[in-house]
């Protein structure tokens, strides 16, 4: 049976590489690759990455907030923020309107950090621009964020 029959066939899957799931595995594997790399001796993780940059776009964040936003569980979120601590990465405090809550910002070393890797991540988000091209890499990102949905 083709794949094209498969994805027909109400009864079956699609094939395994025809699935989203799995299309969505393969690509952000691609993607993470040159992440990796930028990042591999730096003593800094690419979930560690996505928080530091997640905070410089956005200034300073509930645990909750950031960890969506980062798109992390929160007890990883919380701990991956400890080690960011430790690196004195990040500040954490009490929220000042509710004190059970913590806001977690960004140092002026995690934006030295960041600055550091820019040119890197830079050449990364070109590259996936000249492979897939200016408006099927926007129209790819419309169709992620429809995902949202789900």
């Amino acid at each position: 049976m083709t794949e094209d029959m498969q994805l027909e066939d109400s009864t079956a899957l699609p094939s395994t590489r025809r699935s989203v799931p799995i299309a969505l595995i393969r690509a952000r594997e691609k993607v993470m690759v040159p992440i990796r790399e930028m990042l591999a001796n730096s003593g800094i993780t690419e979930q560690q990455w996505r928080i530091l940059r997640v905070l410089e776009e956005n200034g300073p964040l509930d645990a909750s907030t950031l960890a969506e936003r980062a798109c992390l569980l929160l007890p990883s979120q919380t701990r991956i923020v400890q080690s960011l601590l430790e690196k004195g990465l990040v500040t954490r405090q009490a929220d000042k309107k509710d004190r059970r809550k913590q806001t977690v910002a960004i140092t002026g070393e995690g934006r030295h950090f960041i600055e550091s890797k820019l040119k890197d991540a830079q050449l990364i988000a070109k590259r996936i621009e000249e492979v897939i091209g200016k408006e099927k890499l926007r129209q790819l990102l419309d169709i992620l964020e429809e995902f949202q949905k789900l």
